[in-house]
């Protein structure tokens, strides 16, 4: 009797403290492809007249699948069926084919999504750009990275911020992963001169890559260590350098993870050799291949509107548009991004003779962040080039996309992505926000939420803005006061955007409702309803000066590295007082015209800062004045060092401007230095992102605080054997101890609630291997222990 081939195992082990049965086991996992294989796909893909990837694309699917020999199959050609086995999708304007197969998971790269861009995050996405062949579109990207740091760190990004928000690890633990992922392949260049590399990247099934990683690296393992677990897998220890001796780089990394694999295999090969198979023989067997779907090949429809470059990556986000809006559904800043986006992508390859193509391209270059904000003085320069800040971009981005007849087209455009039958200005300002706040997103991200829900209300979209006008660039916003009262409308609109944006972004300007009727002016009170856009609008009329040097002063004072003290004040709940700083204090002062630098003073003389009730009222003081007949004057800010209220008000201090108000509120440098690094486990030429270095600190908060711990068991132990010549610990040194331990408690507690409100109240518990996140980012409030 001939013995058979042993067959798939099943086990019971305990994940944590869940006891799961794992099935289908197999009892060896799938050899690399070889050379011949690669040979093979190459040969079958050249022959099929429907796909066309560069011979190093066609190298890389091989080298990632492991039936490299059922994908020649898929590719190659018959009389019957000439473009093979492919997969076929026709999604809006082009026809999609792609190969079914398995994929090794340390052979895909998370590739950048709508979802993540429209987050708070450190490590910019790459560049994109699509490739061609004798003027047909290929089934590939270009993927441009400054180096190969900001690949690596954008790799660490992207696993960790995913397994933030979901894990499908017990799902996947139990039965692998069963979905199959979207897949392509690209090329990965470098703009240091490293050189380029080809790889497949997972466009949609990012948290079923993320999970199958923290499969892998086991129960316990936080995002952190996955994150370095994936990278170093996926990337090893490669550099950009390398002498003409050494292999390329695409050949060294590929080595590298080939080897990672071989350690893997000799790992689940000796766990099988074992009586009793055990849990890390399942971690092994369940994540080391998955499936995938890999678009080969793509065929743009006739009277197409995009060139034959956008023609492949519009089709892969059109299919994944379809997925999260009827089953997973983005956020609505992610759904908006693409929306505008796309629909501006399409209104330039139209080339209509109304629109410069390439100034358009420059818009949206500067729309996606491809064009960094210090060049915007040589983008859009003219006679008097603009200030190479965030504020300006936003300014000319605003002018930009509200032209009249752009603006109609661009309406039309997401309209028809978005399958709706009208979109009025809210709606529009709606996918102008995450737009806007890309430059300062990082930085402002604890309001965030409430500066998008100012733009769906309107934003800055004043009446007359879609009218012909041209921003009128300064380096002191209120020199443009006067010829805006004196009807000039280039001056009035600049001030209207860059001051509403300035106010919308630092939280000075919310979509107030009912509730904002009752507080008080220092608590976020307003004296009348009204909606966003009317209120920069009453700001910016001719005859209201003390609504247009509210927008000026507003302009001038705006920072896009950090937030004001008006929007969310530190409040020291410990009585602790923070530590003087050399920086120029970021808070916005009342406007008050009588003065003569036009800053509002209590009676002490100290500067009184700017109240979203103040910015309201002054677009309507009339209207105010009715409302709230009988305002109480502002209670001076809390004493603190750096805070303005605590600084003298003599004509030699520098902390309170006493000159013109220009030199008060002059501009910083957008890009404030990044803080001192923090040692963490890479060591590269580029700074290494903040998550990281909040990864160390993490680390280092908790053995702090287990030494503590320690230290004070060892203290109680000690007790009954120190002499009463002296206390254990003296007085005066437990106070101290107490209050720093009371407020690292209360920031503890501050935080947990902040991130549990963030992340953890999901509205639906998502089906295994369904992506859920949660977007909505609640105002931080502070929390006293008792």
């Amino acid at each position: 009797m001939t013995t058979g081939s042993p067959g798939p195992l099943s086990l019971d082990i305990v994940w944590g403290d869940e006891p799961i049965r794992v099935t289908n086991i197999p009892p060896r996992l799938p050899a690399d492809s070889t050379d011949s294989h690669a040979a093979g796909v190459t040969a079958a893909g050249r022959a099929n007249p429907s796909t066309w990837l560069p011979d190093t694309a066609w190298g890389a699917t091989a080298r990632a699948t492991t039936g490299a020999a059922a994908l020649a199959v898929q590719l190659s050609p018959t009389p019957e069926e000439p473009s093979g086995l492919l997969m076929v999708e026709n999604v809006e304007g082009a026809t999609l084919r792609s190969a079914v197969t398995r994929v090794l998971l340390n052979e895909l790269y998370p590739g950048p999504q709508p979802r993540t861009g429209t987050k708070v995050s450190e490590v910019p996405d790459p560049q994109v750009q699509g490739v061609t062949h004798e003027g047909r579109p290929g089934a590939t990207v270009q993927y441009r990275y400054e180096n190969l740091a900001h690949l690596r760190n954008h790799v660490w990004q992207t696993i960790h911020a995913t397994l933030s928000i979901n894990s499908y690890a017990s799902s996947i633990l139990t039965r692998s992963v069963t979905r199959n992922l979207i897949t392509h392949p690209a090329e990965i260049t470098f703009e240091d001169g490293t050189e380029s590399i080809h790889l497949l990247v997972v466009r949609d099934g990012i948290t079923r890559l993320a999970s199958a990683w923290a499969v892998l690296a086991g129960h316990g393992a936080d995002p952190t260590e996955v994150a370095y677990l994936a990278t170093d897998a996926l990337l090893g220890k490669a550099t950009g350098a390398g002498t003409s001796a050494e292999p390329g780089l695409g050949q060294r990394l590929a080595s590298g993870r080939a080897q990672w694999r071989q350690e893997l295999r000799q790992e689940f090969h000796d766990e099988m050799a074992g009586a009793a198979p055990g849990l890390r023989a399942a971690q092994i067997a369940q994540t080391y291949i998955v499936p995938a779907q890999i678009a080969v090949g793509i065929e743009g429809h006739e009277g197409r509107a995009l060139s034959a470059e956008d023609i492949f990556d519009d089709a892969v986000r059109s299919v994944l548009a379809s997925v999260h809006v009827e089953f997973m559904p983005w956020d609505e800043a992610a759904k908006n991004v693409e929306v505008i986006t796309r629909a501006l992508k399409r209104i330039i390859q139209q080339d209509d003779p109304r629109w410069n193509t390439a100034e358009l391209q420059a818009v949206y270059g500067l729309a996606v962040g491809r064009i960094p904000v210090a060049d915007l003085p040589r983008t859009f320069g003219g006679a008097t080039p603009p200030p190479g800040t965030a504020l300006w971009r936003a300014v000319y981005l605003v002018n930009a996309l509200t032209r009249p007849d752009l603006l109609e087209s661009l309406k039309d455009q997401a309209k028809a992505i978005k399958g709706g039958q009208r979109m009025g200005m809210k709606g529009f300002g709606e996918l102008l926000g995450p737009v806007i706040d890309l430059p300062w997103r990082a930085r402002k991200k604890l309001v965030t939420k409430q500066a998008r829900n100012a733009w769906n209300n309107g934003g800055v979209l004043v009446k007359g803005i879609t009218e012909d006008w041209t921003p009128r660039p300064t380096d002191d916003f209120t020199e443009l006061i006067a010829p805006a009262m004196d009807g000039d409308a280039d001056a009035r609109h600049t001030l209207a955007v860059a001051g509403g944006v300035a106010l919308i972004a630092d939280k000075l300007l919310t979509r107030n409702v009912g509730s904002s009727l009752g507080p008080t002016r220092e608590k976020g009170g307003v004296p009348f309803r009204s909606d966003v856009h009317k209120v920069v609008e009453g700001l910016s009329q001719p005859t209201n000066e003390l609504g247009l040097w509210t927008l000026a002063s507003a302009a001038n004072t705006f920072r896009g590295e950090a937030l004001p003290q008006n929007s969310v004040p530190r409040q020291s709940l410990t009585g602790k007082e923070p530590a003087p700083s050399d920086e120029r204090p970021y808070v916005y002062f009342k406007v008050d015209l009588g003065a003569p630098d036009r800053i509002a003073r209590d009676a002490d003389g100290v500067p009184v800062p700017l109240y979203e009730w103040d910015v309201v009222a002054a677009s309507e003081p009339e209207r105010a004045a009715q409302a709230a007949p009988a305002v109480r004057p502002p209670a001076p800010a809390p004493s603190s060092p750096g805070d303005p209220a605590s600084t003298s008000t003599s004509p030699g201090d520098a902390s309170v401007p006493t000159g013109p108000v220009a030199g008060l509120f002059s501009h910083s440098t957008e890009d404030a230095p990044p803080p001192a690094p923090v040692p963490a486990p890479r060591a590269d030429d580029a700074p290494v992102p903040p998550s990281q270095r909040a990864a160390a600190h993490r680390r280092a908060l908790h053995l702090g605080v287990q030494g503590a711990r320690d230290a004070l068991d060892h203290l109680h132990s000690l007790e009954p054997e120190v002499g009463d010549h002296t206390p254990t610990v003296p007085v005066d040194q437990l106070d101290e101890l107490h209050k720093l331990l009371v407020g690292i408690l209360t920031d503890v507690e501050n935080l947990r609630r902040r991130t549990v409100e963030t992340h953890g109240s999901a509205e639906d518990t998502p089906e295994p291997e369904e992506s859920q996140e949660q977007e909505d980012q609640e105002e931080p409030q502070a929390t006293i222990l008792g």
